[in-house]
């Protein structure tokens, strides 16, 4: 039977391999492409995975490349999936203003209801349920799962997991934007790809799904104290306030001297490997 994944590019990392692969993509009505770390025992039989979400601009490669997270993964035998942060392509349509925080790099992990986004923006649809059976169906990893990610991607990461219990054994973030209902990357976001509407943004933002959270799984949230977005863009104050109220397990840890980049994440990816690596192997 022919694969669906076409090999993009390998290297020999840490014992392991980082692949790229490229697939046509029915979630999203383009070709999508993404990233594998796979350790080294994954030659021995499937092992249980980590699904990295991007931020704003990324793409698959800022985190396999910049992270420094293959040495503890391969340690851990646990795999890493990084896909891409919205879909690509010349009938994809960007931003009307060539912005950078708005369509292309930048899906903010929703399913789009207004047109001409609606279309290709399911990057919800795309990470939970279509990049989950492929890699699971063409690759040795298996259905323990796990997900993290920064910025715009830890804002999808904690909706992914709030929203879909059972699915994850465990959750993490990094500078996540937690209520963006209530800062200008998300309005500009929820605004257009799912109309004017704020009730719609709720099924959307952290901080609303905690309340009615179908399960209390931890959340372990990392965020520089100098991080120039702070205060106006990611509001980890309003995601605790959230958390205090629902009774949801949080470990928010403010980091100082610490900026947005991925200096930030190398530096702490290692814990956050281990806290993954606890409920995949548990």
């Amino acid at each position: 039977m022919t694969s669906p994944l076409t090999l993009v590019s390998e290297n020999r990392s840490f014992g392991g391999w980082h692949r790229r692969y490229r697939h046509a993509a029915t979630s999203t009505g383009c070709d999508m492409t993404f990233a594998v770390f796979l350790p080294p025992q994954a030659e021995n039989g499937p092992v249980p995975v980590l699904y990295w979400l991007s931020g704003l601009t990324c793409t698959d490669e800022n985190f396999m490349q910049k992270a420094g997270a293959h040495r503890v993964a391969a340690e851990l035998g646990i795999a890493i999936v990084a896909p891409d942060t919205s879909p690509r392509g010349a009938n994809v349509p960007g931003d009307p203003d060539g912005a950078w925080d708005f369509g292309h790099g930048a899906g903010f992990y929703v399913n789009a209801t207004q047109a001409p986004w609606k279309a290709h923006y399911r990057m919800h649809d795309y990470v939970v349920h279509e990049l989950l059976a492929l890699v699971e169906a063409n690759l040795p990893i298996s259905p323990r799962r796990a997900i993290s990610g920064h910025s715009m991607g830890g804002h999808g990461a904690l909706v992914c997991a709030l929203r879909n219990p059972g699915r994850y054994l465990s959750v993490s973030a990094f500078a996540p934007i937690s209520n963006p209902m209530d800062c200008p990357w998300g309005h500009k976001a929820l605004s257009r790809y799912l109309g004017e509407d704020r009730e719609a943004w709720r099924a959307w933002d952290a901080c609303e799904l905690i309340a009615g959270a179908g399960e209390r799984l931890p959340l372990l949230v990392d965020q520089g104290e100098a991080d120039s977005f702070l205060a106006e863009q990611l509001k980890p104050d309003a995601l605790a306030r959230a958390c205090a109220a629902a009774g949801h397990p949080l470990t928010l840890r403010r980091q100082p001297g610490y900026d947005h980049s991925y200096y930030f994440i190398a530096s702490f990816i290692e814990e956050h490997l281990r806290h993954h690596a606890a409920a995949l192997h548990g």
